[in-house]
């Protein structure tokens, strides 16, 4: 049977559009790192590279690739973790330059994926189709632990009002942001959806507030 992941895995990735504590695992994912602004042609070009890698996963077996415990899988949507630069500064108008955005893009692998199916995965894209920024992509694990997400609906500048809704969930809980970083998971593609339509869930790793952290 098809490991559907808008089934299995709801609460990952299909969250309400109000804030939710959740616990997340460790995950598999295939990561390029990369700088500025995402309207830029090299965003567009590193989501490229991804898919290129995760469809290659799940098409292996097709192409006679052998890969210990494979089942077939719906690829996992993009996703991001953003952060500013050190030298960000806010515009007049009190938001900040997307220039100065930092971010790790990446797609979720299924569990069969080791390290070095992944790695031979980039070495035959790299005689395929021979493209620079496959030497940047890495394979990592990553884990999230205890955080606060939100299905954020709307355009990607609006995303701030969701934050604002996150923040006071988290002061209302007794808990308190750890990272200035943050998650984004893009559930609709920008260049087939309307703006006013486009869902993005937002997540942020927390922690619980101590007692004596207020003495």
């Amino acid at each position: 049977m098809k490991h559907e992941w808008k089934k299995a895995e709801k609460q990952f990735y299909l969250p309400k559009n109000k804030p939710e504590l959740i616990t997340v695992p460790s995950f598999k994912f295939f990561t390029i790192n990369g700088k500025g602004n995402p309207n830029d042609n090299s965003f567009a070009e590193y989501i490229s590279v991804l898919y290129s890698l995760s469809y290659a996963v799940k098409m292996s077996q097709k192409k006679g690739i052998v890969v210990e415990d494979y089942f077939d899988y719906a690829v996992y949507p993009l996703e991001g973790i953003w952060t500013l630069n050190n030298d960000a500064e806010k515009t007049p108008d009190g938001k900040f330059n997307k220039s100065d955005l930092i971010y790790k893009l990446m797609i979720r692998q299924p569990k069969f994926v080791t390290a070095d199916f992944a790695m031979k995965m980039v070495e035959l894209g790299k005689k395929k189709k021979p493209n620079p920024l496959l030497n940047e992509v890495n394979f990592e694990e990553i884990t999230d632990g205890i955080c606060i997400q939100m299905l954020h609906i709307g355009s990607y500048d609006s995303e701030p009002e969701t934050f604002r809704l996150m923040h006071d969930f988290a002061e209302k809980e007794n808990y308190i942001r750890t990272t200035q970083t943050h998650r984004e998971i893009y559930l609709s593609d920008a260049r087939k959806t309307p703006v006013e339509k486009l869902k993005t869930v937002l997540r942020f790793p927390v922690e619980k507030i101590r007692v004596f952290d207020y003495l």
